[in-house]
């Protein structure tokens, strides 16, 4: 496999492979050789050095910023560079890698030895259902090991709200289960980010007086709780980590509820389908029989170890499909995971670089004087700033993933694009976080749109006589309301999640208002008027992500003012405007090269 195939997006996620690698309808002919795009070239190898150098320039000792976040950087491994990490999120990560990666190589021996030793063989039940029994079993046992180590103590609280959990959809009336799902899990978030995951020193404290003592004068109360807190495990703050099991919660939950819907007897039996080369929409929509939705199930998928603290996230119909007949692309190693583990150690190896010589997330943190830099070095931090965070998630995401694939279940890809092949605020949306993306998509944002007619789709929100303008917009909103409280619950990331709104309502009215079709003899002129609206596109989702995650509201004031005062800075935005127009035109092509291979991805 050469480089070029290296880096193609059905390379990182096998489903988007055309099985038959002829050209879809519409392709255009491919257009790098023409006069207009060795212009774009020219751009290409000239304005990127520059945009390193910004960044690289203001982060060196001499500049006056370096001393405002000198104490935020440590010692790197690369001589004579200092590391910036001062991200807590990814500097956990990081710290903890060469555990996971070890937990990674040990995970798969011990499978193996145990299904080769251990479990109990095929008897008159078939092949496939003994694979699921195996694999369940063995999953359930080394989650409770996994669970354990990491969480301490605190995991029988996450035990049992797995257990509340599965008592809402199998024993409340089916009129009542979505909702309580729904307020159930909600509320959880909530309660565990209220309540500091529910420290025994706060319980014991709550509960018993303070005073009260053991027999014969031990420990107080409050000490005894403190004393069961330091059995936290390796990450003793398991709230933090359980948002994407609240994912998984309410897909079981729901992929239970609708499976009443059906009749009796294998949907795939009726259609005649072939579980070895099921497609991914069979394997979600046709469901798992009715006695596979049991505890032990459950618990294994809830808690499938490779996919617990980041995901991606499967559906529970999926994980079944999978664990009971392994897709063609896990069988072997060499199509798609050896390429795989190549991008993540490109990937890994790119963000080790920019940390030890670009410091955005550290001069971030300290939050120094704008006036010291000028409008491009300014420009250039917000960008590197969403760069790295792009990064910092697509590491644990692609680690957890090749973890999974390596254990031959294959989940989505997560992120499909890099930060700057964007030019969408739909696309973009449908390519960030995909698989939580596609989990909005099945259990929130189609019950909303839906018709209460489609049984199989029939939930509590789903809404009577509604115009369908106003249900798409009010689905939009329930959306992006619960994807920023899922992510956090503070104001920021709420502001984060409207104005993702805000910014998606002019694509959509651009899109409806000037179609491709009423320009059909300039099409030269369309794409340019295409890529002007792409400027605004990207302005608005690099605004949009800088407020939620890097520098809120007031950092991305006092950044805006700084970039745009005086005519220099306005001069250089222009320029800006004018490079982005440029990257644009190369992501149109770029999409279109897919299209030629017979590749149709919606980002």
């Amino acid at each position: 496999m050469n480089l070029r195939h290296l880096f193609r997006v059905e390379t990182l996620d096998a489903r988007f492979a055309s099985p038959t690698g002829q050209p879809l309808p519409h392709a255009q002919p491919s257009k790098w050789n023409t006069r207009e795009y060795f212009v774009y070239y020219a751009a290409f190898l000239t304005i990127p050095f520059f945009m390193f150098k910004a960044v690289y320039d203001v982060s060196q000792p001499g500049h006056p910023s370096y001393q405002y976040y000198e104490h935020l950087l440590q010692p790197g491994w690369i001589p004579g560079r200092n590391v910036d990490n001062s991200d807590a999120q990814y500097a956990s990560f990081r710290d903890n890698l060469p555990y996971m990666a070890l937990v990674l190589v040990l995970h798969p021996i011990l499978r193996t030895g145990y299904e080769k030793f251990l479990a109990v063989q095929p008897g008159k039940i078939s092949l496939p259902d003994a694979r699921l029994q195996r694999r369940t079993t063995f999953d359930v046992a080394f989650a409770a090991i996994f669970l354990l180590a990491l969480h301490g103590i605190s995991a029988f609280k996450v035990l049992a709200i797995l257990a509340l959990n599965y008592q809402i959809a199998t024993a409340l009336p089916r009129r009542h289960a979505g909702w309580a799902t729904w307020v159930f899990n909600i509320g959880i978030l909530f309660a565990n980010e209220l309540c500091k995951g529910y420290r025994f020193a706060d319980l014991a404290s709550f509960f018993l007086p303070a005073e009260t003592t053991a027999a014969g004068g031990g420990q107080s109360t409050a000490n005894w709780g403190t004393h069961l807190d330091s059995y936290g495990g390796l990450i003793p703050r398991w709230e933090i980590l359980f948002n994407i099991t609240v994912l998984r919660l309410i897909a079981f939950n729901f992929d239970y509820l609708w499976s009443q819907d059906r009749r009796a007897g294998s949907p795939i039996e009726k259609k005649n389908l072939d579980p070895t080369a099921l497609s991914e929409r069979d394997r979600i929509a046709s469901g798992a029989n009715p006695a596979d939705y049991t505890p032990r199930h459950y618990i294994a998928y809830t808690l499938y170890s490779p996919l617990y603290l980041a995901g991606p996230i499967l559906t529970f119909n999926d994980y079944i499909a999978q664990t009971r007949q392994p897709l063609p692309t896990v069988t072997n190693v060499r199509p798609l995971i050896l390429p795989y583990a190549l991008r993540f150690l490109i990937s890994l190896l790119t963000m080790e670089l920019l940390l030890h010589y670009l410091h955005p997330l550290a001069l971030a943190h300290a939050q120094p004087p704008w006036s010291l830099f000028t409008p491009f070095q300014l420009s250039m931090l917000g960008y590197f700033h969403l760069h790295l965070i792009w990064l910092k998630l697509l590491l644990p995401w692609r680690l957890f993933r090749l973890w999974s694939l390596v254990d031959a279940v294959d989940p989505p890809e997560n992120m499909l694009r890099c930060m700057s092949d964007n030019y969408s605020a739909l696309a973009f949306w449908r390519g960030w976080h995909r698989s939580f993306n596609r989990w909005v998509v099945r259990y929130i944002y189609v019950p909303l749109i839906s018709n209460n007619s489609n049984n199989n789709l029939r939930t509590p929100f789903t809404t009577y006589r509604i115009p369908p303008a106003l249900r798409s917009a009010s689905a939009y909103f329930a959306v992006f309301t619960f994807v920023a409280l899922w992510h956090d619950i503070n104001l920021r990331l709420l502001l984060w999640g409207w104005l993702i709104i805000l910014f998606i309502l002019p694509e959509v009215l651009l899109r409806t208002l000037l179609p491709p079709s009423k320009f059909p003899s300039h099409p030269l002129f369309y794409r340019w008027l295409a890529g002007t609206g792409a400027v605004g596109n990207i302005l608005m989702m690099m605004a949009a992500n800088l407020v939620g995650f890097a520098v809120g509201l007031e950092g991305l004031q006092g950044l805006v003012r700084g970039i745009l005062e005086g005519w220099a800075g306005r001069g250089f935005f222009l320029a800006a405007c004018g490079t982005l127009f440029v990257g644009a035109q190369v992501m149109f092509e770029w999409r279109e090269s897919e299209r030629r291979r017979g590749v149709g991805v919606k980002c």
